[in-house]
């Protein structure tokens, strides 16, 4: 494996090489991670693809640099271009995944590529299937304000007692899921970095603020159902642990957002639509194997 630095017009974006002697395929991580969570899934990926995982822009290592979809197309073409790839297939985890699914829309080079759970974020009620007005008004509030408290952990300068806090909730929460502890830290630390002696956690604020918006803004169905490119998405169908006290707002949203899909995908038949039984938001983690075996069946049909 190989690091390295690519420049995307200003932005520089750090990329690992994990190797592979397959077509070339790109990995991309989601909000808030970066590569180094994603290496052990990338060596699964690796016995059938030349797979390069990317920090993407305000991400890990990558510079900081406007967030929207154009700039982050930009970039991968510059990965690519850079690292000689021809026409890689892309695979995106969360907000990774809404990037595949928007490059899976501009490139019709592109063999294939996977969503893994990148869905916009609920904000309206009428997402939310089954509920009623008042009820998902009422819990659509409480989970915006719980994003609004993380969003404002991620804008403050943390001392090194709160980094030590941080780090052990992170770990304990990745522990749930079974990543390897050496994994989590690496993960952890590469989002750490020190700006004239404080320390901050990236995304930061701009950028975190700026994806949420996007991704309340995104609908997916117009893409999808112009899809000329193989696409497959796989959906969670279960809550993560700090999900469940929304249940029933995640139980609606998956609901609405998952017969949305399916009829999209009865009428384009370039999109698989997935729901990966028992697997939750952190599939990666969860079930790597037999998820990448699925990526790895799909992408090989497609080609």
């Amino acid at each position: 494996m190989s690091d390295t630095v690519i420049r995307s017009g200003t932005v520089p974006l750090a990329v690992r090489d994990v190797g592979g002697d397959g077509p070339p395929l790109l990995l991309l991580p989601g909000a808030g991670g970066n590569l180094a969570g994603l290496v052990p899934f990338a060596g699964l990926l690796r016995a059938a693809y030349r797979v390069v995982v990317v920090d993407l822009r305000g991400h890990g290592r990558s510079g900081d640099g406007p967030w929207n979809w154009d700039a982050v197309d930009a970039d991968l073409v510059a990965v690519a271009t850079e690292l000689r790839l021809d026409a890689p297939a892309v695979v995106g985890v969360s907000l990774g995944g809404m990037v595949a699914a928007h490059w899976a829309a501009r490139h019709p080079e592109c063999p294939g590529a996977v969503n893994l759970d990148g869905n916009p974020t609920p904000v309206r009620a009428d997402q939310l299937v089954g509920l009623d007005v008042e009820e998902a008004t009422g819990e659509l509030a409480r989970l915006e304000a719980v994003f609004t408290t993380m969003a404002g952990a991620f804008a403050a300068p943390l001392t090194s007692e709160q980094v030590a806090q941080f780090r052990d909730a992170h770990l304990a929460m990745v522990a749930r899921h079974g990543q390897p502890e050496e994994v989590a830290l690496a993960a952890f630390d590469r989002n750490l970095v020190v700006d004239g002696g404080a320390v901050r956690l990236r995304p930061g604020p701009e950028v975190l603020a700026r994806v949420r918006e996007l991704m309340a803004e995104l609908d997916l169905v117009p893409l999808y159902r112009d899809l000329t490119v193989p696409l497959l998405h796989v959906l969670a169908t279960e809550d993560l642990p700090e999900q469940r006290p929304f249940a029933r707002l995640y139980g609606a949203y998956r609901r609405g957002l998952g017969g949305r899909l399916a009829e999209v995908a009865a009428a384009n038949p370039r999109l698989r639509v997935h729901p990966l039984a028992g697997a939750s938001h952190a599939m990666v983690v969860e079930c790597p194997g037999p998820l990448a075996e699925l990526v790895i069946r799909f992408l090989g049909a497609v080609r």
